[in-house]
């Protein structure tokens, strides 16, 4: 959000500080919107080589097992680990963000499957969940460096702010695992999340751009302002859609509210008549939007989501033109996996880069489970985890 998070957009919505931005003009809505100038100035955390490298990793050929992709790597670099290696079983601790959102819910009990997984090699699993708040969580990590912890596994709630309590447990000698969101450090003996927010904003407005009519009107959908996940979703949204000449007649914040989302809808359809295209930086409202449409009667346009079910089965019963980037939570498995192979001396990749796959017309089927809840999210890869499907109901 999730660094973030979701897809996760839902990861960082809940759990980073939104940014001072500009103020743009008033909306029909009431809320900011770029409405008056297209696409408006390019976000101040967009970075060019960034986005270049993110998109370019969208072509990459992964390394690894074909049917596991929370084990693969992208371009991987790796690192030695054998100064970390010692004899299990092992305790491992993992000092969580938050769990404040159904992302972050697939993604921990996806975690925590893989710990049963690996009982036979973990002899004690130790998760401290900070809440969203810094404070708390520099406490935590604070509180598992005298708990006798083989190797930390942080998911970082602010970048900044964590910093120098990563930093404190690397100089304790202990092994520490960074994934989902990173750090401004590179004393992690790896940093673990997909291609990232770059990659799922040019996927998702790539689609969209490509598919509605020509000339025709685009609304864009965002979760808050500042949060940088969010802010690189929309970075590489705006190129691409600054590219095709796309008329963006309002850029609109929801908050994540899913009736904020239908009265912007509705706001837009009523001043504009048709809206031709949708974007949006984040899945979870996206079933609020296309409601919005089938309410007012008016034909559902190109749209994303992302991987959660209430979208892929909306998508599939509307026959919608849609495309689901995804942020997948299986990368909550990995970091398990990286800790038991650095206690086992096995080199890493730093940065460990995972494939971030997308969910099209092609293989919507594969994806829609119906026997899971409407808000988990399919790219779990956690199919052939014990406790499937229970423990994710």
């Amino acid at each position: 959000m999730r660094r973030c998070m979701a897809a996760l957009a839902a990861v960082t919505l809940l759990s980073l500080a939104a940014c001072a931005t500009d103020e743009p003009a008033a909306s029909p809505s009431g809320s900011p919107t770029a409405s008056a100038a297209g696409t408006g100035e390019q976000s101040k955390f967009f970075v060019r080589a960034d986005y270049e490298a993110e998109l370019a990793l969208l072509d990459a050929a992964p390394t690894g097992p074909a049917d596991k992709p929370w084990e693969q790597a992208l371009n991987p670099t790796m690192v030695e680990t054998a100064k970390f290696k010692r004899r299990g079983p092992h305790k491992l601790c993992f000092s969580n963000a938050a769990l404040n959102n159904p992302w972050r819910q697939v993604g921990f009990k996806t975690m925590q499957a893989e710990v049963e997984a690996q009982r036979s090699r973990i002899r004690e699993f130790v998760h401290v969940d900070a809440e969203g708040k810094d404070q708390k969580q520099i406490a935590d990590i604070n509180d598992l460096l005298g708990k006798g912890c083989d190797a930390l596994v942080v998911s970082p709630n602010t970048t900044a702010t964590l910093t120098p309590a990563v930093e404190a447990a690397c100089k304790a000698g202990l092994p520490v695992v960074v994934f989902d969101r990173g750090v401004n450090t590179s004393c992690p003996v790896t940093f673990i999340n997909p291609i990232g927010g770059y990659g799922f904003g040019h996927v998702g407005a790539e689609f969209v751009s490509q598919r509605m009519k020509r000339g025709g009107k685009l609304l864009a959908l965002r979760i808050l302002p500042g949060v940088d996940v969010l802010e690189t979703r929309w970075s590489a949204a705006k190129v691409a859609f600054d590219k095709a000449n796309v008329d963006v007649v309002g850029v609109e914040f929801t908050d994540g509210d899913p009736a904020k989302t239908k009265k912007i809808v509705n706001d837009y359809l009523q001043r504009y008549g048709t809206i031709d295209g949708v974007w949006m930086d984040a899945g979870a409202v996206a079933v609020a939007a296309v409601e919005a449409f089938q309410d007012a009667g008016r034909p559902v346009p190109p749209i994303n989501g992302e991987d959660q079910l209430d979208f892929l089965r909306i998508w599939k019963q509307a026959g919608l033109t849609a495309i689901a980037p995804t942020y997948p939570t299986y990368q909550w498995r990995t970091p398990i996996i990286a800790a038991l192979r650095i206690l086992d001396g096995q080199p890493v990749a730093n940065p460990w880069k995972l494939p971030q796959p997308t969910i099209t017309q092609e293989n919507l089927d594969r994806y829609l489970d119906p026997d899971l809840p409407p808000l988990h999210y399919a790219m779990c890869g956690c199919t052939d985890l014990p406790g499937y499907p229970r423990r994710w109901k």
